[in-house]
């Protein structure tokens, strides 16, 4: 006996793939052509498509703008939808993809910071132990906000919580000491005092950029702590270098260009092995706030997870 399946009202009424993956590529590149380029059709292909999906939805998607195209407001809406679709599609095709090939592929969100200074040099090792891990990271200043369809399975960030469904681990709390270069301070023996430190050449990261590391100390508050006011700097003084980058203030502290706060989780390494030295010996540590490992729970029994988040919290132990 046949069973009688009445039709499936959703599925009928879909637009075609085929159509919508052209839309949301020429949506994306904002051209037909580098639309084509990138599925490696022909631009007259992506032309048919959208026209197709155009009269399926009787609306416009797009409005020419000279040799490019912009969305309208009914083509802004249906990208936000079919791009998050194919964004969810697409991981679980890799997800299901890499498991078949023997690998676990987990994603680690963290600060370009981090990424640069601290997690590419340790990385080998955990590789080494962990043949059937591949990791995809995730960088970004702003830990509230992810692109559609990126869920971590651990973020690394200064916020205790970040969203529902995630477990955090304390790893440290910020030490904040001068950092240079051997040679810089063979040239500059006045950065033996914090006077002659203030007066000197500093790197600083600026508003714009201390969600990578602190939110809330700039050359001025760490001076302040250790009661040496950096509004008397001589006029005459050598100038303070202001950046939203913080792998760029490392990378010219490493040139020989001034002294920067060097944040001691991410320059520790780089004074370990005498790359940097610290000019002075005085800190500032921050009690009152810490980084934090953020853990999804539903990894609880997903082995590889696991193993990721204990090597990372091992570091830090």
């Amino acid at each position: 006996m046949v069973k009688h399946i009445d039709p499936d009202m959703t599925l009928l009424k879909m637009p075609s793939l085929k159509a919508v993956k052209s839309f949301v590529a020429a949506a994306k590149y904002q051209s037909f052509t580098r639309a084509a380029e990138a599925l490696c059709v022909t631009q007259a292909a992506i032309s048919r498509q959208i026209r197709e999906l155009e009269t399926y939805l009787g609306v416009d998607l797009f409005k020419r703008v000279g040799r490019a195209v912009e969305l309208t407001e009914a083509g802004s809406i249906f990208f936000d939808a079919a791009q998050l679709s194919f964004v969810n599609i697409s991981q679980a095709a890799e997800r299901i993809r890499t498991n078949n090939a023997g690998k676990r592929t987990l994603t680690l969100c963290c600060s370009p910071a981090f990424s640069a200074l601290w997690l590419a040099a340790k990385l080998p090792g955990f590789f080494t132990r962990n043949t059937d891990i591949d990791l995809n990271l995730v960088t970004t200043q702003n830990f509230l906000s992810m692109e559609p369809g990126v869920t971590p399975d651990i973020f690394i960030t200064k916020m205790a919580r970040i969203q529902d469904g995630y477990r955090s681990y304390p790893l440290f709390h910020d030490v904040i000491y001068p950092v240079c270069t051997p040679r810089y301070k063979e040239e500059h023996p006045e950065l033996s005092s914090l006077e002659g430190l203030r007066d000197g050449v500093l790197l600083n990261l600026s508003p714009y950029g201390r969600s990578q590391v602190a939110e809330h100390v700039d050359w001025g508050v760490w001076l302040a702590y250790h009661d040496v006011d950096i509004e008397k700097r001589p006029h005459d003084s050598p100038h303070v270098f202001n950046a939203n980058d913080y792998n760029l203030v490392i990378s010219m502290v490493l040139t020989h260009q001034g002294v920067a706060l060097g944040w001691n989780h991410l320059v520790a390494t780089l004074i370990e092995n005498g790359t940097l030295i610290r000019p002075i010996e005085e800190e500032v540590v921050l009690h009152e706030s810490q980084h934090y490992l953020t853990f999804r729970e539903d990894r609880i029994n997903d082995d590889a997870c696991c193993r990721l988040r204990d090597w990372i919290l091992a570091q830090f132990s």
